[in-house]
């Protein structure tokens, strides 16, 4: 019971860290966003804001590593694995919020109405795409839920079967491509909200990279034809679909 309270917990709290991203990103509701505060050293602002950047994404990389997994399970129930991931990575992203630095300047600001108003539209869709996206799979799975509940029930747990379902059969990286649409669908990109949508998305696109090289080593050739025939960002409208399901399990 312990440990599915536990995954209950972790997914709140990445639910709520998740949201103040998107505020904090928009420069929404918060207190603290990407744009507050006074601007000081542009320098030391970059460093650190950089820095925060490199902490988030290592986090996330490393824990995401079989390797590290292996070495965490020998202290941890491999029921929590996944929640503790989210939870920590909560916590990095929740650290980065909270120690942003301001930067000085404006790259782009859109005075027309209709065009401000497209473009919050456009940002808002890609935060919501995400989540939706991750229902079109094992939505619960991902985020430890799944792993911690059949513990407490104690059934066997089973991970996810590959498939490819809605957005999935015409690209292979929907919630990435949303988090790009998020990132930079915006009406006024200041250059710290730059700094950070280019950090963002160079880690997508690096870890992205090194995710779809572990799933070829797990999925073997059903992956591979899957990146033969599917866009790994950008839909292919029109063009070949990828079947709703494979055979090999994830």
């Amino acid at each position: 019971m312990f440990g599915f309270i536990y995954g209950i917990l972790s997914y709140l709290v990445f639910l709520g860290v998740y949201l103040g991203l998107a505020l904090f990103s928009d420069g929404l509701l918060l207190p603290k966003t990407v744009d507050s505060g006074e601007p000081g050293s542009f320098g030391l602002a970059l460093a650190i804001n950089v820095g925060l950047l490199l902490v988030w994404g290592l986090q996330h990389s490393v824990m995401a590593r079989q390797s590290f997994k292996d070495r965490l399970t020998r202290v941890l129930p491999a029921h929590l694995e996944r929640s503790t991931y989210m939870l920590v990575s909560s916590a990095a992203l929740l650290l980065l919020m909270v120690a942003w630095q301001p930067m000085a300047g404006v790259v782009w600001h859109v005075e027309s109405t209709p065009l401000a108003s497209a473009l919050w539209a456009l940002g808002a869709l890609g935060w919501v795409v995400v989540p939706v996206a991750s229902l079109m799979i094992d939505h619960f799975d991902l985020f430890g839920l799944k792993q911690t509940f059949m513990h407490w029930r104690k059934r066997s747990y089973d991970a996810p079967s590959f498939r490819a379902p809605w957005l999935y059969r015409y690209m292979r990286h929907p919630m990435m491509c949303a988090f790009f649409v998020a990132f930079w669908a915006t009406p006024h990109m200041s250059v710290s909200h730059l700094v950070l949508s280019l950090g963002m998305s160079l880690y997508i696109y690096i870890g992205v990279h090194f995710e779809e090289r572990s799933l070829v080593r797990q999925l073997g050739q059903a992956y591979v034809d899957y990146q033969a025939r599917t866009p790994k960002f950008l839909p292919k409208l029109g063009g070949a679909q990828a079947p709703a399901s494979a055979t090999a399990d994830a």
